[in-house]
């Protein structure tokens, strides 16, 4: 077994920063979700827990692909490209509903992880070209 000793390079070092951060911040948005789902008087229940079990898949895939990453796991680029490609569309209907201020810093944050995922150093560093 050989272990790279190249450090790692400081563009793949954000990438997993930023997808460890909406790790983070998705899962207490499932906190919350959760929250809701006890103390609601009214709710569909079928929904609630889709809603709420989708939020916490998101946040424990965005953790483990951070992770598979800071190990140089090649296979975890795409994937992590897509979810980060999703926030395209949510931040653009973020922005459509009025909500700008929140949607056009997803559309950014999504387009430059994936700007660092296929930097030059970042695919050295993943085993690629």
């Amino acid at each position: 077994m050989t272990i790279d000793s190249a450090p790692v390079p400081d563009t793949l070092r954000w990438a997993v920063r930023l997808l460890r951060a909406e790790a983070v911040a998705l899962a207490l948005l499932a906190g919350w979700l959760v929250w809701a789902d006890l103390t609601a008087t009214k709710t569909d229940l079928v929904s609630a827990l889709f809603v709420t079990g989708f939020a916490i898949a998101g946040a424990v895939a965005l953790w483990a692909l951070g992770g598979a990453l800071a190990r140089r796991r090649a296979g975890a680029r795409a994937p992590a490209m897509v979810l980060e490609l999703m926030l395209v569309p949510v931040g653009w209907f973020m922005i459509s509903g009025g909500l700008g201020w929140l949607g056009a810093p997803l559309i950014v944050l999504g387009a430059g992880v994936c700007a660092l995922l296929v930097s030059p150093p970042t695919t050295r560093a993943l085993g690629f070209g």
